[in-house]
C-alpha cells in the first residue's frame, strides 16, 4: 500500500474531494463547498488517494478550553475501499495529529446508519457516550463515541 497518498485540504480540488467523500458517507449532513471551506479554518482536514483514486478523508477537530481538551477524530473511507486497512491508516494518522495538539480526550462521531463506521470505531477502542438527532425531523441518530 505504498501508493496511499494523504494531503491537506487546501485548494479547490481537495475541497471538492473532501466534500464528495463526506457527503457520500454522511448523507444526513450534506455540506456545500462554502461549508467545507469554513471548516478548513477550524479543523485539520485531509484527503486520501490510492494511486490517483480518492479513497476517503479525515477530520481532526482540535481541542479547546471550551470542550475540555477534547479532540474529535473522524476517518471516512469510501465503501468500495473498506476492509483493506486503509481506514486504520487514516485513523492512526488523525489520532497522531490530535495527540500532537495535546488532546486529553479523543472522541469520534458516526451516523447510526453506517454500521461499518460504528464497527470500526468500536474495534479501535471507542465506546458510545451519546445518541442524538442533529436536526428536528431527522430519523437517523448520530452516535458520539469516546476512546477508552
Amino acid at each position: 500500500m505504498n501508493d496511499l497518498h494523504i494531503r491537506a485540504v487546501e485548494d479547490d480540488a481537495s475541497i471538492r474531494d473532501w466534500q464528495y467523500a463526506h457527503n457520500l458517507i454522511v448523507p444526513g449532513d450534506v455540506l456545500s463547498l462554502d461549508d467545507v471551506r469554513a471548516r478548513t479554518g477550524r479543523n485539520r482536514m485531509e484527503v486520501a488517494y490510492l494511486c490517483d483514486v480518492l479513497i476517503g478523508c479525515t477530520t481532526v477537530r482540535p481541542p479547546t478550553k471550551d470542550n475540555g481538551a477534547t479532540s474529535t477524530v473522524i476517518a471516512r473511507v469510501l465503501p468500495e475501499h473498506r476492509r483493506r486497512g486503509l481506514g486504520t491508516r487514516l485513523y492512526e494518522r488523525a489520532l497522531g495529529q490530535a495527540r500532537a495538539l495535546d488532546a486529553q480526550v479523543i472522541e469520534t462521531v458516526v451516523l447510526a446508519s453506517n454500521p461499518d463506521g460504528l464497527r470500526f470505531a468500536e474495534q479501535h477502542g471507542f465506546v458510545e457516550i451519546e445518541r442524538y438527532l442533529l436536526h428536528e425531523g431527522d430519523t437517523v441518530h448520530w452516535i458520539d463515541l469516546r476512546l477508552t
